[in-house]
């Protein structure tokens, strides 16, 4: 692996993060904006790695396209935020995997064209998104296992203290009931479904 590649993979990485801490974002729409945002950076930064003239608007339409099958996706799941409680913490969970994915697979598509001495005026976007969608299920791989890696890291300071009180069976029920709807809709994964699950029966 040479200098550059190592280099343009760290970026990759760290815009995938920032992206998933956008994502977590608790307030719908303002996630979209700023994922766009790091995206956009993150095709700025890998200009400059490999000496390529950056072009904002250039780069923002081909975000746009780029990303455009899975915007769909990313709305369902940015709605998911606006159901009291459960929407919050499925919606920012979800969000930020997705988003991190996206940006992952954005980052690896730029980087491979650039790599083969592509510019960002020269590129190909049915190319282009043919790589990025390869390389999304990667990003979603990556994305997870980073969530859960923080999660284990942080175990100790989420298990101690008192509990948030009995929600009581009602809303329990409910809830599970809700997490049941999204996981039949393909929203959220089977993975997804019985952590959340977890989460919810162990705060009873």
């Amino acid at each position: 692996m040479n200098t550059n590649s190592e280099k343009a993979n760290n970026i990759i990485r760290n815009h995938m993060i920032w992206s998933m801490g956008a994502g977590a974002i608790p307030v719908p729409l303002a996630d979209f904006f700023t994922v766009s945002a790091v995206q956009l950076d993150l095709i700025k930064q890998l200009c400059k790695l490999y000496e390529v003239d950056f072009k904002e608007e250039e780069g923002k339409a081909i975000i746009s396209s780029l990303t455009a099958s899975i915007l769909a996706k990313l709305g369902a799941r940015t709605a998911i935020k606006l159901i009291p409680g459960i929407g919050t913490i499925i919606g920012g969970v979800t969000m930020a995997v997705l988003s991190g994915a996206s940006t992952y697979a954005t980052g690896h598509a730029f980087k491979s064209h650039f790599e083969n001495g592509g510019t960002i005026l020269d590129i190909d976007l049915g190319r282009l998104k043919k790589y990025y969608n390869e390389r999304f299920e990667k990003g979603k791989k990556e994305a997870r296992e980073f969530n859960e890696k923080e999660k284990s890291e942080n175990v100790n300071e989420s298990t101690i203290g008192g509990k948030s009180g009995d929600p009581g069976s009602q809303e329990l029920i409910q809830k599970l009931k809700d997490l049941g709807e999204l996981k039949r809709e393909g929203i959220i994964t089977e993975e997804e479904f019985e952590r959340m699950k977890k989460k919810f029966l162990n705060d009873t």
